[in-house]
């Protein structure tokens, strides 16, 4: 006999539980209460011992989806496995892992922190968009789609750059989870940027360089904040590489700044020539940050101030800049370049200057510091902007 619903629907309650095997001997069967529930089982031989499964319950499982798991079993035990043993150990390790909080978790402590000075970046965006949503999910239940609806969120608040940077957050941490055997696969696989996105060549002139230098003593703002855009524009440095500077780095007497390998993009330590311009603006800092180690302290910690922080500063005060097109800190740094381009300097030398990898097979052998053509550069641009706001 083979089990049908309507045989199934047709079995009642006894004055004692009893079972009902499907009659072709492979151990499927039904059980039935003293209430009147049914239980699918399958009954068994594993190493020579009667053993008994729980597939489910009748008709919350039905007939058709017990036969599956009764397959699933009949084929765990012709690999050797017990079925039940099996199916306990898939339970479990269903209930203990891990949810996507976790990886967030585990992504920044073990891969963040270690490789980016912006991880508390990474952080912020996680926990503004990904904990509220699918935090507490399992990382195996996240979908593409789960992904997709996460951007589409970021892109109807109108922030299509931050969507385009989260995505790279989450591909970044999902691809670290399958690295490390925690997913199988990334649930960004084939998720494109949500927005396009043009490649800035913002470049400031004359006239815009004094309405932006000037603007920032009108901003509102810290005044160290404001002495770190006029430090990247006097420098071309990064903004990271500012924010992040210790004193011990500097020799205000030899008019040199010295970052080391691990503050810097590619990593290689970089020594910075400082104008007389750099060195009156270092004064300015030095009188604000007291005796810090930072040449920007944070006013809410004892580290540094961070580049989003000069980043936010400077967006709530675009008013300020009314008459000129919104610059951000790249910018300033874009700006140094091209004028000291323009000034006659050569790109090799602003490269030197900007700490540019060089990947060529000359480079490797180029072994010469470029120091004095780059404190002839930036004495020039030194020259150039106070030739502008004066």
């Amino acid at each position: 006999m083979r089990f049908t619903d309507k045989y199934i629907q047709g079995l009642k309650a006894k004055g004692v539980r009893y079972d009902v095997r499907e009659g072709n001997g492979n151990g499927f069967a039904i059980r039935c209460a003293t209430s009147g529930g049914k239980s699918w089982v399958y009954f068994y031989y594993f190493e020579g011992k009667k053993r008994r499964m729980t597939l489910g319950n009748y008709p919350a499982l039905s007939l058709a989806e017990a036969r599956k798991k009764h397959h699933q079993a009949l084929t765990s035990l012709a690999k050797g496995i017990d079925p039940a043993t099996d199916a306990i150990q898939k339970r479990n390790k269903a209930r203990s892992a891990q949810t996507v909080n976790d990886l967030m978790d585990e992504y920044l402590e073990k891969w963040a922190k270690p490789r980016k000075r912006s991880w508390q970046e990474d952080e912020r965006m996680l926990k503004k968009d990904i904990a509220p949503t699918i935090g507490k999910r399992k990382i195996k239940d996240i979908s593409r789609r789960d992904i997709i609806l996460i951007l589409d969120s970021v892109l109807e608040r109108g922030s299509p750059i931050a969507a385009n940077r989260l995505l790279a957050v989450v591909r970044r941490m999902f691809n670290f989870a399958v690295e490390r055997d925690i997913a199988a696969y990334s649930p960004c696989c084939m998720v494109k940027a949500p927005s396009k996105e043009n490649r800035r060549e913002r470049i400031l002139n004359d006239m815009e360089i004094k309405a932006f230098w000037f603007g920032l003593d009108k901003a509102s703002m810290a005044e160290l904040t404001k002495l770190v855009l006029k430090f990247q524009l006097v420098t071309a440095q990064r903004k990271g590489e500012i924010v992040s500077a210790e004193w011990n780095e500097f020799d205000l007497n030899k008019c040199w700044w010295a970052i080391p390998g691990k503050k810097t993009k590619n990593g290689n330590p970089h020594r910075v020539p400082l104008s007389q311009l750099a060195i009156s603006l270092l004064e300015q800092i030095k009188q604000l940050s007291g005796k810090s180690n930072w040449l920007f302290p944070s006013p809410i910690s004892d580290k540094h101030m961070t580049g989003a922080a000069v980043d936010r500063a400077l967006r709530r005060n675009r008013q300020v800049f009314e008459k000129t097109e919104p610059a951000t800190p790249h910018d300033l740094r874009r700006t140094a370049a091209s004028y000291m381009t323009a000034l006659g300097t050569p790109r090799l030398v602003v490269s030197k200057l900007l700490n540019h990898v060089e990947n060529s097979v000359t480079a490797i052998y180029d072994r010469h510091s470029y120091d004095n053509e780059k404190k002839t550069a930036i004495d020039l641009w030194g020259g150039k902007i106070m030739r502008i706001i004066t």
